[in-house]
């Protein structure tokens, strides 16, 4: 059966998941995303290429990088995750600017322990001080362990699509309007936002409907008020969708929030 439990503290949301069927679809997250294989071999498509991720090995997916997920082969997966704030990770890190991991996939005995114990310490509800103390720790690690380089800028017209986009994910997608304001046909905005991206315009809508809705689930605790104010057409909508990102129903977002 698969199971996929979040929790949060301090900020920063803790997944601890196992699945033999299930696969995510291409999408991607605001937050950096790091966590460990525990048993198993993840699989996703990241930048172009198949990456792997087997036993002990730590995932390092930087912001809004377009990737899916599943289990490699029979024998099903089970991992961990932290999806961090990028501005929290900067500030614990101490450096003026973003930072980006260049390698997905790496192998490190002591920095997959760090990861390992701030998870259980957010899954065990060990509070919001010793956590802040775990993931400084664990920011001097990664930045340490994993190349980093500065996030290069983006195509100003993408800039501004990505804030056209976020700005109403409430609305229906209106490609028009960005196209005219970008002064791009529709498929040249496609092939060059996809290009900058790795996701289409669409998939990033609908990326940023989710976080959307996940956060007025987190403020509101109430699922209803997400298919509201999120404009989805109903629950069933909103589950469909909520379940390819996070591997579960909004309803049982919530209720792992409330444990």
């Amino acid at each position: 059966m698969d199971t996929f439990i979040y929790k949060q503290a301090a900020g920063i949301t803790a997944l601890s998941a196992k699945m033999t069927d299930f696969s995510y679809k291409m999408h991607s997250h605001k937050e950096y995303a790091i966590g460990v294989t525990l048993h198993g071999i993840q699989e996703y498509k990241l930048g172009g290429s198949v990456q792997l991720s087997h036993r002990n090995g730590i995932m390092l997916f930087n912001p809004e990088q377009a990737h899916d997920g599943m289990a490699h082969d029979a024998q099903g997966l089970e991992y961990v995750m932290l999806y961090i704030d990028p501005e929290m990770l900067r500030e614990a890190s101490g450096k003026k600017e973003l930072v980006r991991f260049t390698e997905p996939v790496v192998y490190d005995a002591a920095l997959g322990d760090k990861i390992l114990r701030l998870s259980d310490a957010i899954q065990r509800d060990k509070g919001d001080a010793l956590c802040n103390e775990m993931l400084l720790s664990l920011t001097d690690s990664l930045t340490q362990t994993n190349e980093t380089k500065h996030i290069k800028t983006d195509d100003a017209r993408i800039r501004t699509a990505k804030e056209m986009l976020r700005a109403n994910p409430e609305q229906l997608l209106k490609l028009d309007d960005i196209c005219s304001e970008l002064q791009l046909s529709k498929f040249q905005f496609i092939r060059m936002f996809k290009a900058q991206t790795g996701i289409t315009p669409y998939q990033y809508f609908l990326n940023c409907k989710m976080e959307q809705a996940r956060r007025v689930i987190e403020m509101k605790r109430d699922v209803y008020a997400a298919v509201v104010e999120c404009g989805f057409v109903d629950l069933t909508h909103l589950n469909k969708h909520f379940k390819s990102v996070y591997g579960i129903t909004a309803y049982e977002y919530l209720t792992h929030l409330n444990r």
